[in-house]
């Protein structure tokens, strides 16, 4: 959109965005534009439900008073859809577009929003008013960037569309950069180039063109309107704590999973399931076999490292389920081969490790589904991260004067990391006994002394104590937004669930999922369920020194506690083993010397003593070198020519294994 008649001159550019974006949507493209009012909208489609041209996008309305580009599912449209029928509403197709469409000139924007369930991010023109709205989800699971670029106001679902505009000279931003570095990604109130934003989650944005004319990208983003909130909701929770019986309470958490579920399984497209063999993915693919007349289509990826390798929990699990389940066998060569597409994928510099196997795991799955069902979500929602135990165990000691907290952490620190676990371990706690492992232990004793809750979430997500970057490049960004929680646990999972979840967990998601036009979608994350966690008990998420208790009690009526009892592991990867091994020659090409002094971004003395620290085996600094390393090759690729995702053909070699469903086993 631009606020006069030069931006019309450069309407035509947005072709070339959407090619940008070919994997995002590779079934069609569309076009719509008016020309009075400078507004163009671009389209890339993945069809999913109503595959025929009544879906086509961009839409406008059968009152022609609006029109819409968004990117993502309405889960419940069909619910919507009667209740607008009932009105005498009569539709033309069967996509949830030509739903939300409907429910807007009905109902109001607001009014629909409140009534949705789903994923999204829109583009929504009103032609009589000639106002532009921008809208995300309520958690952030579809992005949505803005800029402005010479006046006009551009936005899309990755940054690489903005390249493709005339005028967009992108400049680093220092703060951005350093935040990378600190703790392997960039919070969702950043972005690494200057003069672009992201929308928030669950934020609006409303526009006129002739607003543009002299503002700032800062000004429009602190003109976003909330209209989901989870603070509010956080705080909702917990000032009217859901005190009924255990029973109950695993009964509607059985409930709302099952609509959520069930939910996300619609589709005129073959679906399935990425499973990891934990808790969370192995709930949700229990639920969609219990829902389904049919066996469910379930993959994974397993390392020939003995220590990373899941896949055979996970084949446990869909045999007891009955599922028609692949894996694929990954060898350290042809997983690292997969590296150099990482940087061109996320548009961002991204350095969370566990990019790899989920950009693996969903080109393994687009080549049989092309929707698949997550287990993300769970840990933020009941307490399933490592941290969320720490936080518990170490609550009595962050409970004493900072002074005497201080004159504790010194000795500590000394102790060995045998020591150390022993005497953390051995704390008090209302969890009960909490184990401790050594990784985790080292970096407790550094968050005794935190200052107050902010420093202590810094030191949790920090991949080191001082970026690498020169100057005062070093980033500190954990804003003070939280509501006023009542235990420091909650308080830790309201920050993961704002901070990590939209700038970590779902930009992984989203990037590796769409680069292979895959979507994910994830039932833990269903707005009902989060805010239903938010009124759980601590005393029902971390119990018996382990979290997500209700969860784990919830799984054990459709998988024997044997298969779902093992400690949460996650998608993780060797990375400090390979920076040793076959990763040794590409990662000391990317840090010498003579290439970071020509750069002058990162501290040359600082890389190179954290790199022979590692080589030596003094210490593991796998995800700090990760990092730099994830900067370093995105600094390769970020003003290379425009291009689309990788998504090359699988190299010769793996090991696929399909599985047959024993339906003798299935849960219904």
């Amino acid at each position: 959109m631009a606020p006069n008649s030069p931006g019309r001159e450069r309407l035509a550019t947005i072709s070339e965005m959407t090619a940008s974006l070919h994997h995002r949507g590779p079934d069609s493209e569309g076009f719509w534009t008016d020309q009075d009012a400078a507004v163009a909208f671009g389209h890339r489609r993945l069809a999913i439900v109503d595959l025929s041209s009544a879906g086509h996008q961009p839409m406008v309305s059968q009152g022609g008073g609006l029109v819409i580009t968004y990117n993502g599912e309405i889960y419940n449209f069909r619910e919507v859809r009667r209740e607008l029928e009932a009105r005498g509403h009569r539709f033309l197709g069967n996509s949830d577009t030509e739903v939300i469409l409907a429910a807007f000139e009905a109902l109001g924007i607001e009014q629909t929003l409140d009534r949705l369930v789903g994923m999204f991010a829109i583009g929504l023109w009103d032609r009589k008013r000639r106002v532009l709205h921008l809208i995300r989800d309520r958690l952030g699971k579809k992005p949505l960037h803005v800029a402005l670029i010479d006046g006009a106001l551009v936005f899309a679902s990755e940054l690489k569309a903005f390249r493709a505009f005339p005028g967009f000279r992108p400049e680093l931003d220092p703060v951005a950069l350093g935040l990378m570095l600190r703790q392997g990604w960039i919070p969702d109130r950043h972005c690494i180039w200057q003069g672009v934003f992201k929308l928030a989650p669950g934020g609006m944005l409303s526009v006129r063109a002739e607003e543009l004319a002299g503002t700032s990208p800062e000004r429009l983003r602190r003109g976003t309107r909330i209209w989901w909130s989870l603070a509010e909701k956080a705080a909702q929770g917990q000032a009217r704590p859901d005190r009924r019986s255990i029973a109950d309470l695993e009964a509607e958490l059985d409930h709302l999973l099952r609509t959520a579920v069930r939910e996300r399984m619609v589709a005129d497209v073959p679906l399935g399931a990425l499973l990891s063999g934990g808790i969370d993915s192995s709930l949700v693919l229990a639920l969609m076999q219990a829902q389904s007349a049919q066996p469910v289509r379930s993959f994974t990826i397993g390392f020939s490292e003995r220590d990373f390798n899941e896949s055979d929990d996970a084949y446990r699990i869909a045999r007891h389920l009955g599922t028609e389940h692949t894996e694929l066998l990954l060898t350290p060569k042809e997983a690292l081969d997969a590296i150099p597409e990482l940087p061109r994928i996320w548009d961002e510099p991204f350095g969370d490790e566990s990019q790899l196997p989920t950009l693996l795991v969903s080109r393994l799955a687009r080549q049989h589904v092309t929707v698949a069902l997550t287990g993300d979500g769970g840990d933020e929602s009941f307490a399933g991260y490592a941290r969320h135990l720490a936080a518990a165990r170490l609550a009595p000691l962050r409970r004493a004067p900072a002074g005497l907290r201080r004159l504790c952490a010194a000795p500590l620190r000394a102790l060995s990391d045998g020591a150390l676990c022993q005497f953390l371990t051995s704390l008090p706690s209302p969890a009960g006994r909490i184990g401790i492992n050594r990784e985790h232990a080292r970096k407790l004793a550094g968050m005794l002394d935190a200052t107050d809750d902010r420093d202590f979430y810094r030191r949790v997500l920090a991949v080191t104590d001082r970026p690498a970057v020169r100057g005062a490049m070093g980033g500190d960004d954990v804003v003070d937004d939280a509501p006023a929680l009542a235990d420091p646990v909650s308080r830790l999972m309201y920050r993961d669930m704002s901070d990590y979840l939209p700038g970590d967990v779902l930009v992984k998601l989203d990037r590796a999922s769409m680069a292979v036009s895959l979507e994910g979608r994830c039932p833990l994350l269903d707005h009902r369920v989060v805010e239903f966690a938010w009124r759980l008990p601590m005393a029902v998420k971390i119990r018996e020194g382990s979290g997500k208790w209700l969860l784990r009690r919830l799984l054990r009526r459709y998988i024997p506690e044997d298969l779902s009892g093992r400690p949460k592991h996650g998608f993780n990867v060797p990375i400090g083993a390979w920076l040793k091994g076959p990763l040794h020659d590409w990662a000391e090409a990317l840090i010498s010397p003579d290439r970071l002094r020509r750069q002058g971004l990162l501290d040359v003395a600082h890389v190179r003593a954290r790199w022979q620290e590692h080589l030596s085996g003094r210490r593991d600094r796998g995800y700090e070198l990760w990092a730099i390393l994830m900067l370093q090759a995105w600094l390769d690729v970020a003003r290379e020519p425009l291009a689309a995702c990788p998504v090359g053909p699988w190299p010769a070699g793996n090991r696929v294994v399909h599985q047959a469903p024993e339906t003798a086993e299935q849960v219904r």
